[in-house]
């Protein structure tokens, strides 16, 4: 069973950026997507961003689209979340999930997420 851990996060002003790192503790396969997701209390957890590991392939949420870039190291089996122009309303916390997806493009449900880190802590303060 993959475990992952994420780190990263921080307190910053608007308009600051933040990465993010999510380690794998074994390979992730080509088979894998690897996500980003974030929660506020009280609200659902929110799909951020996905990556076809290996491939690359990404996709965003609109409300993160131009600011937030994901990436992949292979050989770290780690992902990351570049955030840049943060806004208040990224404060949350952050989770790295993983799940075995087929076709070049991942699922964004979280359902389809079996593995999730234990989240990292993003502040944004004006």
């Amino acid at each position: 069973q993959v475990q992952l851990a994420e780190s990263g996060g921080g307190s910053v002003q608007v308009g600051g950026s933040l990465r993010l790192s999510c380690v794998a503790s074994s390979a992730i396969t080509s088979s894998h997507c690897m996500a980003w997701f974030r929660q506020t209390p009280g609200k659902e957890r929110e799909r951020v961003a996905t990556i076809r590991f290996g491939a690359g392939y990404s996709d965003y949420a609109d409300s993160v689209k131009e600011r937030f870039t994901i990436s992949q190291d292979y050989q770290k089996n780690t992902v990351y979340l570049q955030m840049n122009s943060l806004k208040p309303e990224d404060t949350a916390m952050y989770y790295c999930a993983a799940g075995l997806m087929y076709g070049r493009f991942c699922d964004t449900a979280q359902r389809n997420y079996d593995t999730w880190g234990q989240g990292t802590q993003v502040t944004v303060s004006s």
